[in-house]
């Protein structure tokens, strides 16, 4: 499998995460952002429907948008999967991931590190951001990861932006259960942080 993805891309770093956790080889290839999009590698460009990351390619087959990339690999492998009767609730996390905290963790943090916007608009992104926490964090009050069975997609997705929860200005010492679960991601065999799992190979930056 071949991997396109980004430094500071959490939608990356959700296939490279789940690639590296299940233990599936693969090939890691950097695109930066920085360059206009006519102007990245064409073979990237032929893989990518919408010009952006992440992009696997297994095969013939190109895939794109983090959170199908992990449905189709789930499904291929098995792993992270979930059990059966789970499967409504992994889709469930899923879209609410896009919609939610997807949405609201990493345009507060853009926001912050890289295009600075009024006080209103960072106001706006702060309370979406703090409520999806907050159901987080009691969500999680109840079992280690989002579903009984123990870790899956579903945590993969979800808590991708949220290991650069602190370059949002959010402390994550303030959501007990999800620092908690957090930790308890980290420390499954295979796990590095984004800042080191997205680096780009030597002699492509």
């Amino acid at each position: 499998m071949h991997l396109f993805g980004s430094t500071h891309s959490g939608h990356s770093f959700k296939v490279k995460s789940y690639l590296q956790l299940a233990g599936i080889a693969h090939v890691y290839e950097w695109i930066d952002l920085s360059t206009p999009r006519s102007g990245r590698p064409a073979h990237f460009q032929t893989a990518s429907k919408f010009g952006e990351v992440p992009v696997l390619v297994d095969g013939i087959r190109s895939l794109c948008q983090s959170n199908a990339i992990l449905l189709y690999l789930a499904g291929k492998t098995g792993k992270f999967a979930g059990p059966a009767q789970e499967q409504q609730q992994v889709l469930e996390w899923l879209c609410w991931e896009a919609n939610r905290i997807g949405f609201s963790v990493p345009n507060l943090r853009y926001s912050l590190r890289w295009a600075k916007q009024p006080p209103e608009v960072l106001g706006y992104l702060r309370s979406r951001a703090i409520v999806d926490l907050d159901t987080l964090n009691s969500s999680l009050s109840a079992s280690e990861y989002l579903l009984p069975s123990g870790p899956t997609i579903a945590d993969i997705s979800c808590s991708a932006y949220l290991h650069w929860l602190e370059q949002a200005d959010i402390s994550v010492s303030e959501y007990p259960n999800v620092e908690r679960w957090l930790r308890a991601l980290q420390q499954l065999p295979g796990w590095e942080h984004p800042n080191v799992a997205l680096q780009p190979t030597r002699g492509e930056a």
